[in-house]
C-alpha cells in the first residue's frame, strides 16, 4: 500500500469512527434532562407557549424537559450560552424571531453569531396591534396617518428594538409621517401611560392590550400582521388599511446549537409538531392571540431570512444602535 493510499485510509476509518458514533449518539438520544433555554424574562407568552408543549413533548421523548429562563441584553445572553452548548442536543434555544433577525443589526457587539444556531421549527407567530387612546380623536388608521400629518403625536414601545418600536417606524416610512418614539422597559408600562394618556398610540402585542380594547379603555386601529386577529376580527390590518404588503409578524421559534445530529433534531422538531397540533394547544395558543406554524427547521431558516433583511433595513435607516 503506498503512503498516500495508508494515508487515505486512517483518515477514512477516523472519518467513519466519528461518524458511527455520531449516529449511535442520535440513536440513543434522549437519555437524560433536555434543557431549553428561554432568554427571556419568566410568566411571559414564549413561557406560556413552551410550558405547554413540554408537557406534551415529555410523554413522547421520554425524558424530562427543564426551562432555564436566562433574560438579558434583548435575548443575547440565552443565545450565546445555546450557541457554546455542546450539540449533543440536550441544549436547546427557545426565543422570539427578534433574537435572530433584530439584534444582529442593532448590537455593535454580539456575543454569538447567528450562524452558531440552527432553526428547528417556527413554533408559533403573532401580531401586534396598533391602538390609541381614546382621547387622540381616531378610530381608523386612516384618521392617525392624517392627524399624524398635522401634528406630531407620539408612541410607546416596549423599549428600542422591540416588535412595536420596529413595527411602528416601518410603518412611518410607509405612510410617510413621522411620530415621536416613547420607549419602556417592557409592553406593561408602555400600555399604563398610553392609559394615562402620557403617551398616544402604539402597537402591543394582542394579549397586553385586548383587556383595555373591550372595556373601551383603548381603540384598535389595525393587526401588523397580515392576517386579522381571530380574537378581534372586526379589526383590519394595515394591508386592508390601504397599505398592501405591509406586513409585521413575529415568531416564536426552537433552535439547536450548529452541529447538533440532524436524527437528533428531527426528534425534537416532530415531538413539537405534535405537541402544537393538539386541540387543546391550537386553542390555548389561539387565546393568546397565536397562531400556530408548526413549521420544518428549512421553512423557519427561509422566514428568518427575509425577515431578517426587513428589519435590518428598518434598523439602519433609523440608526438604531444598542450596547
Amino acid at each position: 500500500m503506498t503512503t498516500s493510499l495508508a494515508t487515505w485510509a486512517r483518515q477514512f476509518v477516523a472519518v467513519a469512527s466519528i461518524v458511527s458514533a455520531s449516529l449511535a449518539s442520535a440513536q440513543s438520544w434522549p437519555d437524560k434532562v433536555i434543557k431549553i433555554i428561554v432568554p427571556l424574562p419568566p410568566g411571559g407568552p414564549s413561557d406560556i407557549v413552551l410550558r405547554s408543549a413540554m408537557e406534551k413533548m415529555q410523554p413522547i421523548l421520554k425524558q424530562p424537559l427543564v426551562l432555564e429562563n436566562k433574560p438579558g441584553a434583548n435575548g443575547n445572553l440565552g443565545a450565546a450560552e445555546v450557541a457554546r452548548a455542546t450539540p449533543d442536543g440536550y441544549t436547546w434555544l427557545w426565543t422570539t424571531d427578534t433574537t435572530i433577525t433584530v439584534n444582529p443589526h442593532v448590537y455593535e457587539k454580539m456575543q454569538f453569531k447567528v450562524t452558531d444556531l440552527e432553526p428547528v421549527i417556527r413554533a408559533s407567530s403573532f401580531s401586534q396591534i396598533l391602538v390609541c387612546n381614546p382621547n387622540v380623536g381616531v378610530k381608523t388608521l386612516t384618521d392617525l396617518v392624517r392627524k399624524a400629518k398635522e401634528k406630531e403625536l407620539s408612541y410607546a414601545s416596549g423599549g428600542p428594538g422591540s416588535p412595536g418600536h420596529l413595527t411602528t417606524e416601518l410603518l412611518k416610512a410607509t405612510a410617510g409621517i413621522q411620530m415621536l418614539h416613547v420607549p419602556y422597559k417592557g409592553p406593561a408600562p408602555a400600555m399604563q401611560d398610553m392609559l394615562g394618556g402620557q403617551v398616544e398610540c402604539g402597537f402591543l402585542a394582542g394579549p397586553t392590550v385586548l383587556p383595555h380594547v373591550r372595556a373601551g379603555r383603548l381603540t384598535a386601529l389595525a393587526i401588523s400582521g397580515s392576517k386579522r386577529s381571530l380574537l378581534l376580527p372586526e379589526v383590519p390590518t394595515v394591508a386592508e388599511s390601504g397599505y398592501p404588503g405591509f406586513d409585521a409578524t413575529f415568531s416564536l421559534l426552537l433552535f439547536a446549537p450548529k452541529g447538533t445530529p440532524a436524527a437528533t433534531v428531527q426528534s425534537m422538531q416532530s415531538a413539537m409538531v405534535a405537541a402544537l397540533k393538539t386541540p387543546d394547544l391550537i386553542e390555548k395558543l389561539r387565546l393568546s392571540d397565536q397562531e400556530v406554524i408548526a413549521s420544518s427547521g428549512a421553512e423557519a431558516a427561509q422566514r428568518l431570512a427575509a425577515d431578517s433583511k426587513k428589519w435590518g433595513d428598518v434598523a439602519r435607516r433609523i440608526k438604531l444602535v444598542l450596547e
